[in-house]
């Protein structure tokens, strides 16, 4: 009898860092999790620690083995998915400051981070070929901006780097020791154009245009891309002896955290079928929900849609192309609007003294107005939200729009701030909405969402994202459905599977399904009219102050 095989699939987030160990079915024996730091030195920065993070990391895998009670002999592969983050090394791959005041320990510029928006407008004004494969427009949270910034703000640093590296690629490379970029994160966030031959190119006359042709001294910015799952190597000794494991443990090339939601939820399409059939993808979105959203969904044909990402071919589903829609701000929007209301200590400490969620008390809060008035989502009919807190990402590129509320009273009672809430929910679902208009406009016949993230847990959020999209939504049978992304390419890396897509069949399956409620249909469409006038409005007030 062949002994059984494991893997780990390791994601790190904007807060923390999680491992999961799984068998080759996708199923999860166990998991560890372990925060990370986050600095905010001014508005709009945001820094986190390379080292910080790979002391999380290593401390999350050596818990969820052990907590699995399996020998760390067994476990022959390990992959990454992390946000899209930038990290500075030096030549001797110590940490450099991305931060005024020096400290190396803050070497990396978190994908939130929105110091970049003046080398932004200034790219994207140049209406560069690059462009076309990020929906027209560079966003703040992608690389080269954030290079440019470097480069404009922080000469000594620039001047004494070694390698600049997204965070997923920092991580493999310090397991491995092979200093390789994940075809994801340098076609997703780096312009590395992933179509053009067989391995891709990138544009140097682009970053000379720019001013940034002097990353490609030395080996500051990677040469070796590889797809996703790719083996790169076994475990260092130094890096095995960190995570817990052995040198015969191999590391496959990593991936974007959203990424890797999608490559956890979509297999589940191919449940029960013969084959993985490439085809049935393009009628599916996958929803990564978190601090942010993002959405991925695969064509077998390249569509170029102002305003979302892509198209980026191989980046997550090899031979497909890529479409990325995605919201700056979603969970952490439905957490600023309880937060910022006056009643917002109160819930708290009843939530507190109850042993509840504060959105278990607003959801009981919400279902006692329904009751009462005799009424579903109409309820908050006189509240109009645009969560655009951190500016909008999809579809309109816009990184200067701001959130609006209409509909404040001086009421500061429970109720009261559960219609925000309320609101805010169906706010964030009209945004996944425009998303998938957009995309269905351009060739796509999204009608099914697979979803995964925080917000799955709450009821009350899937049902309004099913009723405001009208789309049929499918929950993962494994919830951490990144961490099995993740697990997914290390199963690949680790030959377990022969590719990817025969790995996605095999560990990911279908649990729950909410379909959406034809009853409230016409008032979700009333409202998310409304919900595309309050932008419409406020880019007119925009430009009636800009002489200002």
């Amino acid at each position: 009898m062949n002994k059984e095989q494991y893997v780990i699939g390791v994601d790190v987030g904007t807060g923390s860092a999680r491992a999961g160990i799984f068998d080759r079915n996708g199923t999860m024996l166990a998991s560890a999790v372990e925060p990370i730091e986050l600095w905010k030195p001014k508005p709009d920065y945001a820094e986190q620690s390379s080292e910080d993070i790979w002391q999380a990391v290593s401390k999350v895998t050596r818990e969820c083995r052990k907590k699995a009670k399996v020998d760390a002999a067994d476990v022959v592969g390990i992959s990454y998915d992390a946000t899209c983050s930038l990290v500075v090394l030096d030549a001797q791959d110590q940490p450099l400051p991305v931060n005024e005041e020096g400290d190396n320990n803050r070497n990396i510029i978190v994908w939130m981070d929105h110091r970049a928006l003046e080398e932004t407008e200034a790219i994207n004004a140049g209406h560069y070929d690059v462009l076309r494969y990020v929906g027209g427009r560079l966003s703040p949270e992608m690389e080269t901006p954030k290079l440019k910034w470097l480069k404009n703000h922080l000469p000594q640093t620039w001047g004494t780097a070694g390698k600049f590296l997204d965070l997923a690629d920092f991580l493999t490379y310090r397991s491995s020791g092979v200093h390789a970029g994940s075809l994801c994160t340098v076609v997703c966030k780096w312009t590395y154009l992933g179509h053009e031959g067989r391995k891709g190119k990138w544009d140097k006359n682009y970053f000379k245009q720019i001013g940034l042709s002097d990353i490609f001294k030395g080996d500051k910015i990677v040469a070796d891309v590889r797809p996703m799952g790719t083996r790169l190597g076994p475990l260092t000794q130094q890096s095995a002896a960190d995570l817990g494991l052995t040198t015969n443990c191999v590391v496959g090339v990593g991936i974007i955290d959203a990424h890797a939601g999608g490559l956890g939820l979509l297999g589940a399409i191919w449940e029960g079928t013969d084959k993985p059939e490439l085809e049935k993808l393009e009628s599916a979105l996958a929803l990564i929900g978190g601090t942010s959203n993002c959405h991925m969904a695969v064509s077998r044909e390249p569509r170029y849609i102002d305003g979302i990402w892509g198209p980026y071919y191989g980046a997550m589903v090899p031979g497909m192309w890529l479409t990325e829609g995605g919201q700056s701000t979603a969970g952490s929007a439905i957490d600023h609007i309880i937060a910022d209301h006056a009643n917002a200590p109160a819930l708290a400490a009843t939530a507190k003294k109850q042993r509840k969620t504060v959105y278990e008390l607003l959801n009981s809060e919400i279902a006692r107005i329904q009751a009462q008035a005799g009424k579903g989502p109409e309820i908050t009919k006189d509240i109009h939200i645009l969560p655009y807190f951190l500016g909008n990402r999809s579809p309109h590129a816009d990184p200067h729009a701001h959130a609006l509320v209409d509909g404040l009273s001086l009421d500061e009672t429970i109720a009261s701030q559960a219609l925000l809430y309320y609101a805010m929910i169906q706010a964030v679902a009209y945004g996944t909405r425009d998303i998938i208009n957009e995309m269905n406009k351009k060739g796509y016949n999204i009608h099914t969402m697979f979803v995964t993230g925080g917000g799955t847990k709450n009821p009350l959020w899937v049902q309004e994202h099913a009723d405001a999209t009208g789309c049929t939504i499918i929950l993962p049978e494994q919830p951490e459905a990144v961490l099995l992304g993740s697990a997914v390419l290390a199963a690949t890396a680790a030959g377990i599977y022969p590719n990817i897509y025969t790995a996605m069949q095999g560990m990911s399956k279908a649990g729950q399904v909410i379909n959406p409620r034809k009853e409230t249909a016409a008032y979700h469409k009333a409202k998310f009219k409304i919900f595309q006038q309050l932008y419409g409005e406020q880019k007119k007030r925009r430009q009636a102050m800009e002489k200002f």
